[in-house]
């Protein structure tokens, strides 16, 4: 540990010495919009909840292939994959897994409801595809329903490109026998716009299994397609769709006790999901009032070949429909206010085939009394098929000083409904199952300085589950566990761009995350330090680097739980534009070619290095 850390520190060191000659720097945004804190557009400094943004900008200058890879450097954001790109990825914000994120995609809702328990498959997300990344964190019950315990993730691959037709491509090969490409297409008058989005990626992958020598590959094709149309100033048309396919091969045999690490195996599992909203906006009383209202339907199919032969078939739906309003009232004050229904369905080969609906309508003030503050309170009544009604709240403040500093906060509940496998399932299933509730809390601080050049925050944050779901091992079955589920930490960012041409950010975030009987939340560090840098030496050229540290981190250990190692993790980016309209580049991923677990006893990849280009026209 001494060791690593020493290491740690040399590595932070060199990155911040050296940022003027290896690290491209955007200027920070000042006035950045975001929409998933109220669910209207609201400027970032107003905003009391944390939200997170990652622009295309900021994508361009990795060009990373998953959306993980971006997801992974947010502050209070931890992934561990079982295998890489396409395998079973468990995703936690600010300690808590995955099924308690919500998670959309161009207003899409694409959690998996035939999973273990109902969330995202985030192994099976491209980054190709992707224009903006927003994170809202912390309890969003009120806002958003069920499920959005930990907070929000909101993805958006159509951006709102200049009229006239716009087309890229890129491609890049390397490493694993990896090749991923892709082709974009949007095109805008002054009444309508719409826009394509293809890509794909191929790779013979690495052993699953980390003392194996047999690749497992993956191969993905997704797509994304929307449009929008103006009939009026008061009434506009959307839709869009997306689809993913993914095929795995991974691992599944398992080792000798005590610990039964995963071992070689043939087994392999497809995944498929379409998708598809539609909808309309439209405007009443002089345009006071914006409304929204929308159709969603999704289907998710996958199966898995286990290494003996044996198959499992998932089958999943959801019919959803939605209605968003916001009222001016006054130049003070804005209420947000909507309704939405929905119904998942689940047939598995194990023997579930059942359905749930759930129905709920919310409302929420948002009142600046002056100019530096600005206050939100919202409360949300669902109705559930099988457990009826639930009440959730959330209330945020943001408060602006002359001096450059910011206040802000947050509060909320959640609320977790158990999944259909959990209830349904003739093996581990228990329908006596309730909902598990939540409250979250958090408060920080941010300063700008030097002309805003440069910009810090540091915020704490809390969240406590109650009526925890988790499978237990005396009945066999999903239980009602005692105690409560409870995180704690610290997020502390830092952005400073000193000259248009240097750019450089860094992260760390403290979590502690604890189970109900006390013991440590698996498979996330205790520890996280996350830096960027980025340098134009010259007109056409730019380099970037990435590092990721991770310290004090644990996992399963046979019947027990042990430690995992300590990782420091450098990629790095050198791309030329011999035009305003092409680059090439070549891109390396783990540099100082770490060995690590981020799960137990699974693989991960090693040295890596790729060449690509990006063309516009």
């Amino acid at each position: 540990m001494q060791s690593t850390f020493k290491r740690t520190i040399a590595v932070f060191a060199a990155l911040v010495a050296g940022g003027a000659t290896s690290a491209l720097a955007q200027d920070l945004d000042i006035g950045e919009v975001v929409v998933t804190a109220n669910k209207t557009p609201t400027e970032k400094s107003k905003v009391g909840s944390t939200v997170y943004v990652t622009t295309k900008k900021d994508m361009d200058k990795q060009s990373l292939p998953a959306a993980t890879d971006y997801l992974a450097q947010i502050p209070g954001i931890n992934v561990a994959s079982q295998g890489g790109d396409g395998h079973i990825t468990t995703f936690f914000m600010r300690g808590l897994p995955g099924e308690y994120v919500k998670t959309f995609i161009d207003g899409i809702d694409v959690s998996d409801v035939t999973y273990t328990k109902t969330q995202a498959q985030f192994g099976q997300f491209l980054a190709g595809d992707l224009d903006r990344i927003e994170v809202l964190q912390g309890s969003q019950g009120a806002l958003y329903g069920a499920d959005a315990i930990a907070g929000v993730i909101d993805i958006s691959t159509l951006g709102t490109p200049e009229n006239g037709i716009h087309q890229s491509i890129y491609g890049e090969g390397g490493s694993r026998g990896t090749f991923l490409g892709g082709y974009a297409l949007n095109s805008a008058t002054d009444r309508s716009r719409f826009g394509l989005n293809i890509s794909g990626l191929t790779t013979d992958g690495f052993s699953t299994a980390a003392s194996g020598t047999e690749k497992d590959g993956y191969r993905n094709l997704s797509g994304t397609i929307g449009g929008r149309v103006n009939i009026n100033e008061n009434l506009s048309l959307f839709a869009n769709g997306l689809f993913i396919k993914g095929d795995t091969d991974f691992d599944d045999g398992f080792g000798p006790p005590p610990n039964y690490l995963v071992s070689d195996s043939d087994a392999h599992s497809k995944y498929q999901q379409a998708a598809g909203r539609a909808g309309a906006d439209f405007k009443l009383f002089d345009g006071r009032l914006s409304n929204t209202i929308a159709l969603q339907y999704s289907d998710i199919s996958r199966n898995s070949v286990s290494g003996t032969g044996t198959v499992d078939t998932f089958d999943g739906t959801r019919t959803k429909i939605d209605y968003l309003g916001s009222l001016a009232i006054t130049p003070a004050l804005t209420a947000n206010f909507g309704a939405d229904w929905e119904q998942d369905h689940a047939k598995t080969s194990s023997g579930i085939n059942r359905s749930v609906s759930m129905g709920g309508g919310w409302v929420q003030a948002i009142w600046t009394p002056t100019d530096p503050l600005t206050l939100t309170a919202s409360v949300r009544q669902d109705e559930h098929s099988l457990y009826g009604g639930h009440t959730t709240w959330r209330a945020t403040g943001s408060y602006n000083f002359d001096t450059g500093t910011r206040l802000h906060s947050s509060i909320g509940t959640g609320y977790r409904a158990p999944s259909l496998y959990e209830l349904y399932d003739p093996t581990y299933g228990n329908a006596d199952l309730h909902p598990e509730t939540s409250l979250s809390f958090d408060f920080g601080v941010e300063q700008r300085l030097l002309d805003d050049r440069m910009v810090a925050d540091v915020t704490f944050f809390a969240a406590d589950i109650g009526d925890y779901i988790g499978y237990d091992f005396t009945t066999n079955r999903y239980e009602q566990l005692e105690g409560k589920v409870k995180t704690r930490g610290v997020e502390a960012s830092l952005a400073y761009a000193p000259t248009s041409w240097l750019d450089f950010r860094g992260a760390y975030t403290y979590t502690q995350a604890t189970q109900p009987d006390g013991s440590r939340q698996v498979r996330i560090p205790r520890h996280v330090i996350g830096l960027t840098a980025a340098v134009q030496p010259a007109e056409k050229w730019t380099v970037s680097t990435t590092t990721r540290v991770a310290l004090d981190t644990v996992d399963f250990e046979g019947l027990g739980i042990g430690p995992l190692g300590d990782y420091v993790l450098l990629d790095a980016k050198i791309a030329y534009k011999p035009t305003d309209a092409t680059e090439l580049y070549l891109r390396g991923e783990n540099l100082l070619n770490q060995k690590y677990e981020v799960v137990r006893g699974y693989g991960t990849p090693g040295l890596g290095v790729f060449a690509g280009f990006k063309a516009t026209f």
